[in-house]
């Protein structure tokens, strides 16, 4: 799953392309509504991807009250080469984490939030109970938000699937990341195809389907133009497309710099080709403009 990659300091990117563009340079995060949500988040003793995997758009949507939670822990079961959440066998499984979840959005008087996950492969349902509840306490909570989630591929378990699907999230989110050529460095535990169904399924009981991929990882061109081509096959909805960087050393290096024109570009080829909203741009992230992309599509729909 895409974690919201990092922008780094010059000094942290660990990688042969030199300083990084100033078109990726971010102020840091801070102000009043960013203090606020920081201290709720710590008293609910909640997870974020915005801090896990130093997102470089944290101080923009935390100033708005808007944040991305990760619920199942913050340890994932999975190794991917880009992804900055830490790795290994979670220890537990916090079942009062949904109400609490519930209580921080309705808190934060959201009228959107995105809710995503660790892989929790070690578990027979991959956690899908854990986010059926979840989904169910926001409702309870906080019944005039809408829910986007960005969910795992729960190893194609197509029935714990369903249990999250059977909530009625307004949005659902899945990434695959990059093109299937790069997958046994970038995602070795997913397969592209198992994917691709997921969102299938997904839109064919009728909800709005999201993705994203990163450039930057040495994909080329009609790899990238052959993935638009699925999504459009499947019906996707909204892709989000960005540029990767390399949270560590011990991480993929980064390829090239992808210069926002290019983006804009793929923003264009997406659209032509069907798919309803392409969100593209070099700190382009999975949650991005999340709250306007949902409201849009309801009006659209």
């Amino acid at each position: 799953m895409n974690f919201n990659l990092p922008v780094l300091s010059d000094t942290q990117q660990h990688t042969g392309l030199g300083r990084k563009p100033s078109w990726l340079k971010m102020k840091m995060p801070g102000g009043e509504a960013f203090s606020k949500l920081l201290n709720l988040v710590n008293d609910q003793k909640l997870h974020t991807v915005c801090q896990s995997a130093k997102c470089p758009n944290m101080g923009e949507c935390w100033a708005a009250g808007t944040a991305t939670l990760m619920i199942l822990g913050d340890v994932c079961t999975r190794s991917c080469g880009f992804c900055h959440i830490a790795t290994g066998r979670p220890r537990t499984l916090d079942l009062d984490e949904p109400r609490r979840v519930g209580h921080a959005v309705a808190t934060m008087n959201l009228k959107h939030v995105v809710i995503t996950s660790v892989n929790r492969d070690e578990l027979p349902d991959g956690g899908a109970a854990v986010w059926a509840d979840t989904i169910r306490q926001i409702r309870l909570a906080s019944p005039g938000t809408s829910v986007e989630v960005l969910i795992p591929d729960f190893c194609g378990d197509w029935d714990a699937l369903q249990l999250v699907l059977d909530q009625k999230p307004e949005i659902l989110n899945h990434n695959i990341e990059s093109v299937p050529r790069l997958y046994h460095v970038v995602r070795p535990q997913a397969k592209y195809h198992r994917s691709l169904k997921l969102l299938q399924i997904a839109k064919q009981q009728g909800f709005i389907t999201k993705t994203g991929i990163m450039l930057g990882l040495g994909e080329e061109e009609h790899e990238v133009d052959s993935i638009l081509d699925d999504l459009v096959a499947i019906g996707c909805d909204i892709l989000t497309i960005g540029q990767y960087l390399q949270p560590t050393a011990k991480h993929l290096p980064v390829v090239r710099w992808v210069h926002p024109d290019e983006f804009d570009r793929w923003k264009q080829r997406g659209e032509d080709r069907g798919l309803r909203h392409v969100e593209s741009g070099p700190l382009v992230r999975s949650s991005y403009h999340a709250e306007k992309q949902v409201h849009s599509h309801a009006a659209v729909g």
